[in-house]
């Protein structure tokens, strides 16, 4: 019957025209959002790099040099990693290649993808059911270091293939290696090929990199944290000899050179000892280097400077040996340990040899040595009262002061243990550390000119501190260690005064000097007031307070102690105690106390414990610094 076939028939065209429909909306469809991925690849990736050119200059740590140009340590880059930049010409051409073979053989061949690649990959995954292989090129893992984060998804993909292609047109090949070598992570912290030469085979000099070392670094992208040989020799060692074989494969390396290097035994590097009071140095340097150069520390931090420091590491080094001795210092507290800082300064050129802002400083703790916030006690007393005495010409070492308990108004300071001798010799005030005749002499020579004496020792004094007691240290706002040193290296260097410095010259990236520090010096106070101050703080250690500063080496200096009130506890109790003392070579300023002084962390030591801190310090570091 012809009716059923013809509707059949119809039937069936309608179908087939409702198909080929169908087919030519999705075949529209397909076209329409290929062209807008496209654009969307042409227009993203260029757009980015673009409006981010910032990230194509890769931040690096900045280097701290001791005086004799050996590194004391690089600034960490945020998120605690490390990167020292190197040019593609001082990498080796092995280095290059052994990359280039391992990670993207065709990168010289292609625009920033690698169909080739992604097609092996593609099957590859498809064939174990994951994604065990990602095909990117160098320009993809760049762009992705650059610009994205690592999630395995096609949207972050796609933008990842759209940077890639803008940065080969924006770069040249060469540029984006270097980049790529210098950004690619190497484990344990370490950013680029030439941080982790250094990290883990103790080479800084590219060139001298052995083939076997080139192939466990070109082993280590496919997985930092497995295959660095720091941290898993095994796996690094056998990461290697993949390596090596791709190496040979591609004509890198000889037959012999591969089997010679695929069985090198690797062997940690000594890493370089800088002790933890390096960090209060470098704190220092760092905010110094800011001042001088207006650069933002964070800038200075991560701009590949290098800052040389005038750092004696010998001197450093006793710092640090004498400070982690728990025995030179107090006992601890409830609920804290007593805290310490300490400044060395060359009075003859105002360089700050060595410091230390704490017992164990950290990256980010309180530097305690620039910190003003410490009374200084009787450790003030040649600044505010002694000096401007002598100063001014009215009073000599010889002269008689009255020890006896006066009153000035409310004010009525008192002796340690209401001990009077009736009346002393200046040089004997200062000795004995007596209070009496130091408030005295103070109110005699006048506050106006002892706070003008002291300002020009580089201490300025607020209007709280326009009063008596500032003369046995009762100082409103509190004084540093730096600036108690820098004081009496003006008594130190003949009534010199040098400004205390760390950095002596900064160079940037691309070794040009930003700043080089010029010597200044001016005379402040009389070399009479200097001479004569020295005498008889030199009779302070020879017999006086300070006796346990007593070194191998002629020493001058004053003790310092602020006591701390104890209602109904009948204990006798210290917040601060100091010692500020010179040498022939160098002056340094010794704090100890608590940060949080209460009735559960006080100190019962006396100022002694300051003085032997010096001693023990300063004796060795001066021996070191005479080899």
């Amino acid at each position: 019957m012809p009716y059923p076939r013809n509707h059949e028939f119809q039937s069936w065209r309608i179908g087939v025209l409702r198909f080929l429909c169908r087919l030519f909306d999705a075949g529209v469809l397909a076209v329409i959002l290929g062209l807008m991925a496209l654009i969307y690849m042409f227009v993203y990736g260029r757009y980015t790099v673009h409006r981010h050119s910032d990230h194509l200059i890769l931040p690096e740590s900045s280097v701290i040099a001791a005086s004799d140009g050996m590194r004391i340590g690089r600034i960490p880059l945020p998120g605690s990693g490390y990167r020292q930049a190197a040019k593609l010409q001082e990498m080796p051409e092995l280095l290059i290649k052994a990359f280039i073979a391992v990670e993207d053989k065709r990168f010289y061949n292609h625009n920033g993808l690698d169909y080739i690649g992604i097609l092996r990959a593609a099957v590859n995954n498809s064939a174990r059911m994951r994604l065990s292989e990602g095909g990117s090129s160098i320009t993809q893992q760049l762009a992705r270091s650059l610009y994205l984060n690592r999630d395995r998804t096609i949207f972050r993909k796609l933008n990842e293939a759209s940077i890639a292609v803008a940065l080969e047109k924006h770069l040249s090949k060469n540029e984006i290696l270097e980049l790529y070598l210098n950004e690619i992570y190497m484990g344990r912290g370490m950013y680029g090929v030439k941080s982790a030469a250094e990290r883990y085979f103790g080479v800084s000099d590219l060139n001298r990199l052995e083939i076997w070392q080139i192939a466990v670094l070109a082993g280590i992208p496919k997985g930092p944290s497995v295959y660095n040989p720091a941290d898993n020799a095994e796996r690094s060692l056998e990461r290697r000899r993949v390596v090596l074989g791709i190496m040979r494969r591609e004509g890198l390396i000889t037959e012999g050179e591969m089997r010679e290097a695929a069985v090198g035994k690797y062997e940690p590097p000594e890493e370089a000892e800088y002790g933890p009071s390096a960090v209060s140095y470098m704190q220092a340097s760092l905010s110094e280097a800011s001042r001088v150069t207006g650069i933002p520390v964070n800038k200075l931090r991560t701009g590949g400077y290098i800052i040389e420091t005038a750092m004696n590491k010998g001197a450093q080094a006793a710092l640090e040996k004498a400070f982690s001795r728990k025995e030179l210092f107090p006992p601890d507290g409830k609920g804290s340990k007593a805290e310490a800082a300490m400044v060395i300064i060359d009075h003859h050129n105002g360089e700050i040899v060595a410091m230390t802002g704490g017992r164990n400083p950290r990256e980010g703790d309180l530097n305690r040595a620039v910190l003003d916030a410490r009374q200084p006690g009787s450790a003030f007393k040649p600044i505010i009262v002694y000096g401007p005495a002598l100063e001014s010409g009215r009073f000599a070492p010889e002269s008689v002061l009255p020890d006896r308990p006066y009153a000035y108004g409310s004010y009525r300071p008192q002796n340690i243990n209401s001990a009077y001798a009736g009346q002393l010799t200046m040089s004997a005030a200062l000795r004995k550390s007596a209070n009496a005749p130091a408030v005295w002499l103070l109110r005699q020579t006048g506050l106006a000119y002892a706070r003008q004496f002291a300002s020009r020792l580089g201490i300025d004094l607020t209007d709280e501190d326009n009063n008596l007691s500032i003369a046995l240290g009762g100082l409103h706002k509190g004084v540093s260690p730096l600036k108690m040193a820098q004081a009496y290296s003006v008594f130190a260097g003949g009534g010199i005064y040098r400004e205390a410095y760390t950095v002596r010259r900064i160079t940037d990236r691309n070794g040009t000097v930003l700043y080089e520090h010029v010597p200044a010096a001016s005379r402040v106070i009389s070399a009479r007031t200097a001479g004569e101050m020295t005498t008889m703080l030199r009779t302070v250690v020879q017999d006086g307070t300070g006796i346990k500063a007593r070194i191998n080496r002629p020493v001058a200096g004053k003790t310092g102690t602020t006591e701390l009130d104890l209602p109904g506890t009948g204990q006798k109790a210290n917040r601060d105690i100091w010692f500020v003392g010179y040498t022939p070579e160098w002056t340094a300023a010794v704090w100890i106390g608590f940060d949080r002084t209460d009735k559960d962390n006080y100190m019962t030591a006396g100022s002694g414990m300051a003085a032997a801190l010096f001693a023990r310090v300063m004796e060795p570091a001066l021996h070191q610094a005479r080899r």
